[in-house]
């Protein structure tokens, strides 16, 4: 009998802060209500998606977010009961981490976790590089940790040549954004399961740490990811999942603002720059309450790090 096809649905807990950073907006036009916006009502919401199909998932928490914030570390507790698995996003969630430096990294990665095992009681097993960018620091960084996988590879060209436009457009604005562009290397990297060459980690090679690259369509790369699942038309959405099917693994990457609409209490000014949270939270649940279920119906659908334990063997 073929091995079954496996998926993962996983979602970045990115807080409104860092949108004002991608931005160039003030972190001032935040409220304390704004700020918690994420674990305080994205977090349930996602915590009920998950559970209306029976499907698990992976949450991808910042550590210095469950440091600050007593009821976000209270989240995660209850994701983790409900057998949702719990990961790194780093500390900080700094775009530059790659650019810090060994020490720097290591001491971020740590924190992170020390923050994730207070809060569940369990160590995170894996990793999600803020901003999807990854190099041979922060890979190190990765095997030292002892985590049994990454999933940072984001080789999709339409969201690259996206993102180059839009920090281009905010710099001559004189707002610069504070992500970074990663390397074009990654446009090359796999877009399946691998193990990652140490010192170029997104090619092949024999890494301790395998990458689970999030899910992009063969030959143009487009990515499969909550933003665009959320906001184009089902059709669209629907051509590329059935592109993306025949897939052995399908790595569904969402963030926290995927559930929210400018009624929870964004400011207007996040609001313009951040165009989905236009579209109303109720509609956007129920698309992704619909993607959800496709992927329950095709695919036996794990957590990152059940679905890396099932792989490793085979890379």
């Amino acid at each position: 009998m073929p091995a079954a096809r496996l998926a993962s649905i996983s979602v970045d807990l990115d807080s409104l802060p860092h949108y004002c950073r991608i931005h160039g907006l003030p972190e001032s036009l935040l409220d304390a209500r704004a700020r918690t916006l994420i674990h305080r009502v994205a977090v349930p919401r996602f915590r009920d998606l998950l559970a209306s199909v029976g499907a698990p998932g992976t949450f991808f928490a910042i550590g210095e977010d469950l440091e600050a914030d007593p009821g976000a570390a209270d989240g995660m507790r209850r994701a983790h009961a409900a057998g949702i698995e719990v990961a790194s996003h780093s500390h900080a969630h700094d775009y530059a981490l790659t650019r810090r430096g060994p020490d720097a990294i290591a001491e971020d990665l740590a924190r992170a976790d020390a923050a994730i095992l207070k809060a569940t009681g369990v160590r995170p097993s894996g990793f999600r590089a803020p901003g999807y960018t990854l190099n041979a620091d922060l890979y190190a960084a990765t095997v030292a940790q002892g985590y049994l996988y990454g999933s940072s590879t984001f080789p999709a060209a339409p969201y690259y040549a996206a993102k180059a436009a839009v920090m281009g457009a905010l710099a001559a604005l004189g707002r610069p954004s504070r992500s970074v562009l990663d390397t074009p290397r990654v446009l090359l990297a796999p877009r399946v399961p691998y193990r990652p060459d140490p010192a170029q980690p997104y090619r092949r090679g024999a890494g301790a740490v395998v990458e689970l690259p999030m899910t992009v369509t063969p030959v143009v790369r487009f990515p499969f990811i909550g933003t665009f699942a959320t906001t184009l038309p089902r059709g669209t959405m629907r051509a590329a999942y059935r592109a993306c099917r025949a897939d052995a693994f399908f790595n569904f990457e969402l963030h926290g603002v995927d559930v929210l609409d400018a009624a929870d209490g964004i400011p207007p000014e996040l609001v313009r720059q951040q165009r989905d949270l236009r579209v109303s939270a109720a509609k956007k649940q129920e698309r992704l309450r619909s993607i959800f279920q496709w992927l329950k119906d095709d695919f036996d659908v794990v957590t990152l790090r059940d679905a890396a334990g099932r792989l490793s063997a085979t890379l």
